[in-house]
């Protein structure tokens, strides 16, 4: 989704949100500084935050080990022109992924935790450009 907000701005609004539904952010990338730091390549402001539900995550664990390699959830913020842009992933790839049907009900839990994570932050940066 695309919103009108600055990047600082959308970046601190996908936080707030991401704990309101129960994530925390175990992991952040700034893409940007590290290309620039060890390519000296510049482009967009691009953050990848690894969010998890502690709950989710250790229920997924509790049935399939080897999930931990698809976790945590990534949401990216980057700005595109005069917008910036925020993603998540989509956490039925934990079922497609291993084959493990259990995790379909963590799965969804998971998605619908992001994706009422990414409405608010809509209401937040206001209507999507």
């Amino acid at each position: 989704m695309r919103v009108p907000t600055s990047f600082a701005d959308t970046v601190a609004a996908v936080r707030a949100a991401l704990a309101e539904q129960g994530f925390g952010v175990l992991t952040e990338i700034d893409v940007r500084a590290t290309l620039r730091a060890k390519l000296d390549v510049e482009m967009e402001d691009y953050l990848i935050l690894g969010a998890c539900n502690p709950e989710l995550a250790h229920q997924a664990l509790d049935i399939h080990r080897q999930v931990g390699l698809l976790l945590p959830c990534n949401v990216v913020v980057r700005t595109d022109n005069d917008a910036t842009v925020v993603e998540a992933v989509d956490p039925d790839i934990l079922v497609n992924q291993t084959q493990q049907p259990a995790l379909r009900q963590i799965a969804q839990e998971a998605r619908a935790g992001l994706a009422a994570a990414l409405a608010a932050v809509v209401k937040r940066c206001a209507a999507p450009v």
